[in-house]
């Protein structure tokens, strides 16, 4: 089993608390940045067409 973190869990993680996508903890222009970055923007891009549809 692997524990180490998945980036883009955590950046789901994060959206789902309401976080920025600011808070992104990985170095800029690391792959884990863009995963977490991907992880982030499923959620809250979700949440936003949600919104969007008045529902």
């Amino acid at each position: 089993m692997n524990s180490d973190p998945d980036p883009f869990e955590q950046g789901q993680r994060a959206a789902r608390q309401n976080m920025p996508a600011e808070a992104n903890p990985y170095q800029d222009g690391s792959d884990e940045h863009a995963l977490w970055a991907a992880g982030h923007e499923k959620v809250a891009g979700a949440r936003a067409a949600r919104e969007g549809e008045g529902t």
